[in-house]
């Protein structure tokens, strides 16, 4: 119980101090956004993450923007057995440029999206807090346009992490993996 008390205490203050001061990238250009992704970073203090992430692995993401300005996000990832793991969002723009909000029908969440840092045709940094049930967690995604990540992206996705809360040791790089089929 103690630990469930601290996790939300810790979350709260996270989503209501440093979490919250996270804001969007200047010039945030959504057409720029479109496109294939590779998942090569993932960091969260989330128990499950915790739990899983040995044996996480790279996967792609698909961004369409829609003629109304949202985001249009398709994650597929490969499997050990060969099938694919496939989600989908529909992140709705807000009024600040690079920043969606959504809801996850998948882990009845709500997902406060936003495009931290993007190099368009090489990295994107992805600040995520989740709310569940009242509690809230962050989650940093690193998308790369390659399999392949620099030194230097590497560090800012680490300190992006390191600056949100998020505990070194779940701060990871992802192994990569062979590709779903295109559906």
């Amino acid at each position: 119980m103690r630990n469930t008390m601290l996790r939300m205490l810790a979350a709260l203050m996270c989503a209501l101090s440093v979490c919250a001061d996270v804001v969007p990238v200047a010039d945030f250009d959504l057409q720029k956004m479109a496109g294939k992704w590779y998942l090569v970073g993932f960091a969260t203090n989330a128990p499950w993450f915790v739990n899983h992430k040995a044996g996480m692995k790279m996967g792609t993401a698909i961004v369409t923007p829609t003629e109304g300005g949202d985001m249009d996000l398709s994650y597929a990832n490969l499997n050990a057995d060969g099938t694919c793991w496939r989600m989908t969002h529909l992140a709705k723009k807000t009024d600040i440029p690079g920043r969606f909000t959504f809801h996850s029908q998948l882990w009845n969440n709500d997902n406060d999206m936003r495009i931290y840092d993007v190099v368009y045709d090489d990295y994107a940094l992805v600040h995520t807090i989740k709310t569940k049930e009242g509690v809230s967690e962050v989650l940093n995604k690193l998308y790369s346009r390659s399999s392949e990540v620099s030194d230097v992206v590497q560090q800012k996705f680490v300190q992006l992490s390191l600056g949100t809360g998020i505990l070194a040791d779940n701060v990871a790089m992802l192994p990569k993996n062979a590709e779903c089929p295109e559906v």
